[in-house]
């Protein structure tokens, strides 16, 4: 049997590098999956494709509280239920010291990562399943300091919060809830930190950042979406309430 057999997973983030991964692999698992995002054309290009009948898509963003309300509720209007919550959605911000960062800028960065992950464990709490589980994207930098990245290190501690609390709450219901820590990963977000740490000499900003990571490279997708499925699928069903690292050993240092 697949080890996500007849269950039904929600990823926000779905149209990014994460994931979209993380959609192939809960597929090829036997999940039925919504994709959330916050633009259409992208969100069509995912389902496209990932190119199954059991994906829809529902475009939202993740900080409006009547917009996520909606991507729950579609989700048990087209399949029924809800077993698995990747609560991935995140942006960056800007690369930048505290005393020069742009209060709009972390505002932003606020609401959509801890504002937006708050609010999805809360409408997606009462219409989940028993024995589910929910998983949510922080960062190494949830875990760490990070010069130049106040915005973005804040909002990654705040979700390590969040999923504590969302997992003493949901422990009577046997619903698992975990954080995952990514070193930084190859993919748009990341060079889009690279950019803006210094434009026009991010390939030398990556190889700073591989330096300190004891195993000398960034991770790719897939190392963290089969993380994800892991802790997904009832392999895990004794693991609530931890920060998963997934960091190439940046951490132990």
């Amino acid at each position: 049997m697949k080890r996500l057999e007849n269950k039904v997973a929600i990823i926000t983030g779905g149209a990014g590098s994460i994931g979209l991964i993380t959609a192939k692999l809960f597929l090829a698992e036997g999940a039925k999956i919504m994709l959330v995002d916050l633009f259409e054309e992208s969100l069509k290009k995912a389902v496209e494709e990932l190119g199954s009948t059991q994906v829809k898509y529902c475009v939202a963003d993740v900080s409006q509280s009547k917009e996520v309300a909606h991507y729950v509720d579609e989700t048990v209007k087209q399949f029924g239920k809800i077993d698995v919550f990747f609560n991935n959605a995140g942006i960056e911000g800007v690369v930048k010291p505290i005393a020069e960062y742009p209060e709009e800028e972390f505002d932003k960065v606020i609401s959509v990562n801890v504002r937006g992950t708050f609010m999805g464990n809360k409408y997606v709490l009462p219409q989940m399943n028993d024995g589910g589980s929910i998983i949510m994207t922080s960062s190494v930098a949830g875990l760490l300091g990070f010069a130049g990245l106040g915005a973005y290190v804040t909002s990654k501690h705040a979700v390590v919060g969040i999923m504590k609390t969302t997992a003493i709450e949901a422990a009577p219901r046997k619903i698992r809830v975990n954080s995952v820590h990514p070193a930084p990963v190859n993919n748009r977000m990341m060079r889009s930190i690279e950019e803006s740490a210094s434009a026009g000499h991010a390939e030398e900003v990556k190889t700073q950042f591989e330096a300190t990571i004891p195993l000398g490279r960034y991770a790719e997708p897939i190392e963290i979406a089969k993380y994800v499925l892991f802790l997904a699928s009832d392999d895990s069903q004794y693991i609530t309430g931890t920060t998963q690292v997934i960091d190439g050993g940046m951490a132990a240092q």
